[in-house]
């Protein structure tokens, strides 16, 4: 059984130089927390510098191959980790995702059958990002795209990031929606008890950004363009009857956008998500028996999550063999454009 992990995070040393600015930087940001942690804290640290998630991050042919090799592993499939180039000013984010595209386009050149990947981009700088994403797709060949949730607590309902969403559709390139610390707007009651990040922060805040597109009416606009989110879809599938129905409630005494379809629909065309960071069988079952094989797709999270557990979980999942060849390979071989073996 082929195993494609679907949101491994990676990054490269001048990404992680401008991160440790950041940290030291006077900013507000929920970010900042996990930034701090892992690129300016030292190894013994109490917190996520314990961890040592940069290691895992900037490290490929060393550890990680090794870590894939003993577990089964036969590829990943890379994404520029979280917040990404989107805390820096356009310009540096411009530049710095066009060197991490073709960085990992290198990689994924020496171990094409060990690594596939999905270009960065500087949502900030709209018209600049589609040719980004024109040269990813056209040219470096990576496998789709990678966004961190906001940009300035702006979400892609906007149509100022519409020219992103027509070069993604006219390549058919998947955009993945990555979490990252929730807006201004949005972080108050998130920053105790741990709550700002993986633990509820993450999801809450890649939920709003997914219903906000759906009820924005951006499929409408963009019918064909196809988005994949994590962590067996940040808790929208476990929502989504209620979701379907306030929405139409909503449309038809006037106090949401009419759309041409459901919020139900377009979240079973549109999107697709991932097993990162979830490993509950329960889970698992309810997503494809609710939202069909066709749209969960395997995933690690490494190097936050451990590997093992990550690999364990999905050999034992309860699947049919049909179920199983769709979730850890088929549909990210078709989403992806990965090619089979």
């Amino acid at each position: 059984m082929r195993l494609i992990a679907t949101e491994e995070a990676w990054s490269i040393p001048e990404v992680a130089a401008e991160l440790k600015k950041v940290a030291n930087s006077p900013t507000q940001s929920l970010d900042k927390l996990l930034v701090k942690g892992i690129y300016d804290a030292p190894a013994d640290t109490s917190g996520y510098g314990k961890l040592d998630f940069l290691s895992g991050l900037t490290d490929v042919e060393e550890h990680r191959l090794k870590q894939m090799d003993e577990l089964g592993v036969d590829m990943h499939l890379l994404s520029l980790t979280a917040p990404g180039v989107q805390m820096f000013d356009a310009d540096t984010a411009t530049d710095l995702a066009a060197l991490a595209n073709d960085r990992m386009a290198e990689i994924c050149a020496k171990y094409p059958k060990r690594f596939a990947g999905l270009a960065s981009f500087a949502p900030h700088s709209p018209k600049r990002a589609a040719k980004e994403i024109d040269r990813a797709m056209s040219e470096l060949k990576l496998n789709g795209l990678i966004v961190n949730s906001h940009t300035y607590g702006e979400y892609f309902d906007d149509p100022k990031f519409w020219p992103i969403l027509e070069a993604a559709e006219a390549h058919d390139a998947c955009i993945y929606i990555h979490p990252r610390g929730a807006s201004d707007t949005l972080k108050g009651p998130l920053q105790d008890y741990g709550m700002d990040s993986a633990m509820w922060g993450y999801g809450v805040e890649v939920g709003t950004h997914a219903v906000r597109m759906m009820a924005g009416g951006v499929f409408d606009a963009f019918p064909n363009l196809k988005i994949c989110i994590g962590h067996m879809g940040e808790a929208i599938p476990f929502w989504i009857w209620r979701i379907n129905f306030m929405n139409t409630r909503a449309q038809q005494v006037g106090r949401a956008r009419k759309t041409q379809r459901s919020m139900e629909e377009y979240f079973r065309d549109n999107f697709v998500f991932t097993t990162s960071g979830v490993e509950d069988h329960l889970a698992l079952r309810y997503s494809i028996d609710r939202m069909g094989i066709d749209n969960v797709i395997w995933a690690i999270d490494y190097p936050y999550q451990p590997m093992a557990p990550a690999v364990e979980f999905i050999k034992s999942a309860p699947l049919t063999e049909a179920e199983r060849h769709a979730v850890c390979h088929g549909n990210a071989e078709r989403v992806f454009h990965i090619a089979p073996e």
